[in-house]
Parts: C-alpha cells; structure tokens; sequence
C-alpha cells in the first residue's frame, strides 16, 4: 500500500520573531513525530564553520564570496525535506527566506519547485520590529554567538531592519500569524486548524514553484 507522504509545515521569518518556539510547539503538540530540519540544524553543526553561516547567510550582500554556495545548500536541505516527506515523516522547517544578496539568486521558487507533488504549508511568522529588538537585546544567544544589538547610536541594526523588510518578499503565503499577539502554542493551533481544512486552490509553494526557471536543476 503507498505510504502518505508526510505534512511539511515550513515556517518563514526573521530571526528572533518566533520560528523556534513555534516548531518546539509542533513537536510537542501535534501527534506523531514531527521532524524539525530548520536553519539551525542545518548551520551548526552541519555546514563546515569556514562557510558559515551557509543558509542562514543576513540580506545585504555582505558575503558575496559564499553566495555562490547557498543554493546548494538550500536545494540540498529541501531535497532532505522531500525525502522525509516521501517516507511519511511529518515536519516542520524553520527558515528565513530572502533574495537580498549581492544579486538575485532565486533560491526560494526553486525550493518551491523541489517540494512539487507533496503537502506544504508555508507560514509566514510576523512580528513587529520593536519586539524583536527586545528579544535581541535580552542577550539570548543565536547560532553564532549573541544576536546583534542595539546601541545607542544604532537602536535598530541595519541587518535587523534588512531581515524585517526583506524575508517576508514576495509575501505569497498560505498563512500568517504574529508572535507579538500570538503565543507559540496558538500559533500552532493555527497551524493545525489550517492543515485540517480541505484546499481546493492552489498552494503557497505551487504559486512560487511556477516562478522558478525550467532550466534550474
């Protein structure tokens, strides 16, 4: 008998705007074993520390000499979300997408496109500017050390104002939530409420995939 193909439920944002805690949620809710192959995994300690930090590279071209890397790197962490997909292990991806690099590079409709044929739920995860510096500047420790903070001069850091503007673009989602008003667990039930829906329109990833180019591999 086929096997169903397991729920990919990926969830895009800022850093610090409540991916994380929204996928510990999934886990620790949902039934079944939910998987979690997010950027954190996938940068520490999977990708080699000289090209770190791979995936979760910030907008602004500050890093062209790695650029030429990260599709690669993101075509090979959806081609991994594919398979556990195919082998019937439900997942969440916590990502944040964005094509601010020294030049576009398309990453997210070719993800999309690797994802065809399967069940994906793309989430987007908003949360006001304010809050996330109060988060980053409660010293809570990221993958590469403390966050960027706040300072006098600069409240906001120019990265965190690039990763505000630039991750939610071009903002085609099948749903949003907002962790300013919404705890993790609503945020999850959400989620839930939404996969039990029946879909009848296209989705999120098959309205991105059909912008990728037919000649990317």
């Amino acid at each position: 008998m086929p096997r169903r193909p397991g729920q990919i439920v990926i969830l895009n944002g800022a850093p610090r705007s409540g991916k994380s805690s929204i996928a510990t949620a999934i886990q620790n809710r949902f039934d079944g074993p939910w998987m979690n192959l997010g950027v954190d995994a996938y940068v520490d300690p999977v990708t080699p520390e000289r090209y770190r930090p791979g995936i979760g590279l910030r907008p602004g071209g500050e890093r062209p000499d790695l650029e030429g890397l990260i599709p690669r790197l993101y075509a090979a962490l959806y081609e991994s979300v594919a398979a556990h997909s195919r082998l019937g292990l439900d997942l969440v991806v916590d990502v944040g997408h964005h094509d601010s690099y020294s030049q576009p590079l398309g990453i997210l409709p070719d993800c999309a496109r690797r994802l065809t044929g399967l069940p994906v739920l793309f989430v987007g995860v908003r949360c006001p500017i304010e809050i996330i510096m109060e988060r980053r500047n409660h010293g809570q420790v990221g993958r590469a050390g403390l966050y960027a903070t706040g300072t006098p001069d600069e409240p906001i850091p120019a990265p965190v104002r690039l990763w505000q503007s630039e991750v939610h673009k071009p903002g085609i989602y099948d749903l949003e939530v907002d962790t300013s008003v919404l705890s993790p667990e609503a945020c999850a039930g959400r989620i839930r409420r939404t996969l039990d829906k029946r879909r009848t329109e296209p989705t999120a990833f098959e309205r991105l995939a059909a912008l990728a180019p037919v000649t990317q591999s």
